[in-house]
């Protein structure tokens, strides 16, 4: 990790910190220490304010606990022991899952998860899906770098094959590693882990506009994020900074009235990921299992954290590991 990339994080986690301190909420917005609700989520940084805000309209805020990307170095999720890592992002949340479903611990129920399934040989996780989002990319306002970029611009800037754009010298970012954002931005371009640019720096906290301190900097960013930042509910942090959304192939990613443009050509549905075995259970199935279940119920709660509604919430199609 470079000095750049240290002082890039360490932003990330002070300004969420002092911007949440300034509220009078608590550091990493989990549900307050001794309020132990039924299910326990953890995972995405891009779901994350979305399900706190599902977590306080559902069942008078008694029901779901979602625990934040960042934070304490732990979360406590039931009175009685499960003190745990607190994961960030997508993939470590399904770990965590998965380990909690593998020991029987009973410390977790679902996962958020901003990506599908990676591995279908396995079946033993359900991606539920409750929701639209959409990935671009965000430069600064003040900055000469174009505002619209193709595809192939994009993948020739994150393979280093383009290192400057209208006299500006690029320092493409990318989100931390095991982010559902990153997996997700890069396989839109047709790019892995093994084939994005040496130039890149990878160590940037997902959905964080402050990250870009130069003028030369270019991050993919969760469309449903910049708008829940900029409609600021609950104790959503505005992270945005100077940043502005990009347009892609000439498609905006907001509409004109400001909410995500669903035909945006790198859109992608986001989930709670839950144990298989589980979906039957009489508490996980009410509350995301079918259109009518609690969570797809709250479509104007999701809609105000930016993400758009989808036909398929609460479908079960969709198993694997992570």
């Amino acid at each position: 990790m470079n000095v750049k990339s240290r002082a890039r994080i360490g932003a990330v986690v002070g300004t969420a910190a002092l911007a949440l301190g300034a509220m009078a909420a608590p550091a990493s917005a989990d549900p307050a220490p001794g309020n132990y609700r039924v299910l326990a989520g953890v995972g995405s940084d891009t779901t994350q304010d979305v399900v706190n805000g599902l977590g306080t309209a559902v069942d008078s805020g008694a029901l779901i606990a979602s625990y934040n990307a960042l934070g304490t170095a732990t979360v406590k999720t039931r009175a009685t022991g499960c003190e745990i890592a607190r994961p960030n992002g997508s993939s470590a949340g399904i770990n965590a899952l998965r380990n909690a479903v593998d020991n029987n611990t009973g410390c977790l129920d679902f996962a958020r998860s901003s990506r599908g399934v990676a591995d279908t040989s396995s079946t033993d996780l359900t991606w539920i899906p409750f929701g639209k989002d959409a990935v671009t990319f965000a430069v600064r306002s003040d900055s000469a770098l174009p505002k619209a970029l193709t595809k192939a611009q994009l993948v020739s800037v994150y393979t280093c094959q383009t290192t400057s754009l209208n006299g500006v010298a690029l320092t493409p970012l990318l989100p931390q590693s095991g982010s559902g954002t990153r997996s997700f931005f890069l396989g839109q371009l047709g790019l892995t882990e093994s084939t994005f640019g040496s130039c890149v720096d990878d160590t940037v906290q997902e959905h964080n506009g402050e990250a870009l301190d130069s003028a030369g900097d270019i991050a993919p960013y969760s469309v449903a994020q910049y708008i829940a930042q900029s409609n600021a509910p609950g104790d959503v942090v505005d992270r945005r900074g100077a940043s502005v959304l990009g347009s892609v192939n000439g498609v905006a990613p907001r509409n004109a009235d400001g909410t995500l443009n669903t035909a945006f050509p790198f859109n992608r549905d986001v989930y709670n990921v839950v144990p298989t075995a589980k979906l039957t259970a009489p508490t996980i199935a009410a509350t995301f299992v079918g259109s009518s279940s609690k969570v797809c119920a709250q479509s104007g709660v999701i809609a105000t954290y930016g993400f758009g509604t989808i036909a398929g919430c609460g479908s079960t199609d969709l198993r694997g590991e992570s």
